[in-house]
């Protein structure tokens, strides 16, 4: 059901410069927290719309005309942060966990950095480049499943994986009702025990890649994403991070690339 134009006061249609979202949505959309958190900031009675405390995190605002505020501080658009991360194996890609594991968060609390949402995901036995970042389209425009960005992913498994399988892979498999398949997957090096591939996915599913080799008979033993788009890992150390360049930001921008 379409909604029908503002009209003013006066009683002429205007345009509306900015859609109306909901209050947590604004909040997180502006950059200074996730979505959740702005849910129980709203709820917590801290948040205020033109100066009057909503406790409704679906209460419908607009960033062009209302005056939003936390703790009475007016809140404006962060600077938008663009930030690459060498996740070590073993932490939690969230900003807490129930049952008390090492996070990502826990990893930058030393950094200075302020709120950064992850772009995208990696399991907690998943390693390699993690994206960061607070400027939500950006991030939206990344994560849609319509950019076909690729994603790259060096993996180790037990075995020694033959060209029927890597067909196979990219061919695909069903597996609980999900077609899982690598755009592309190639033979690293292979030891007696073990090998190396390289895997390439231009989408994404839960635990995708450990689920179609599974499918295979092969148990992933190390899996590290190493590029994401045109951005590499590069020489980055396990544990650290930093700032994405002004082309490095523009590269991944799939919305520049008419995909969305």
């Amino acid at each position: 059901m379409s909604r029908p134009p503002f009209r003013s006061s006066v009683g002429t249609t205007s345009t509306i410069h900015a859609p109306r979202h909901g209050l947590a949505r604004v909040l997180s959309k502006l950059g200074v927290c996730s979505r959740s958190q702005a849910e129980q900031w709203i709820r917590d009675g801290r948040v205020s719309l033109d100066g009057r405390v909503v406790r409704d995190p679906y209460h419908p605002a607009q960033l062009d005309r209302q005056q939003v505020a936390v703790d009475g501080k007016p809140v404006k658009s962060a600077e938008p942060i663009h930030v690459m991360f060498n996740k070590p194996r073993g932490l939690v890609v969230s900003a807490s966990d129930e049952q008390g594991r090492a996070t990502v968060y826990t990893a930058l609390a030393a950094a200075g950095l302020p709120w950064l949402g992850p772009v995208g995901r990696l399991d907690k036995a998943s390693e390699g480049l993690l994206l960061l970042s607070n400027d939500t389209g950006w991030s939206a425009a990344i994560t849609d499943p319509a950019s076909h960005l690729d994603k790259s992913y060096h993996v180790q498994v037990s075995g020694q994986p033959d060209a029927s399988v890597l067909a196979a892979m990219q061919a695909g498999v069903l597996d609980g009702g999900d077609l899982l398949k690598a755009r592309r997957a190639t033979l690293l090096r292979a030891g007696e025990k073990n090998a190396w591939l390289e895997v390439v996915l231009d989408e994404g599913r839960n635990r995708h890649i450990r689920r179609l080799l599974a499918a295979l008979g092969f148990d992933v033993l190390r899996l590290v994403r190493v590029a994401v788009g045109t951005l590499e890992l590069g020489e980055l150390a396990k544990g650290q991070w930093r700032r994405l360049s002004a082309d490095e930001v523009r590269a991944l921008d799939t919305r520049r690339k008419g995909t969305r």
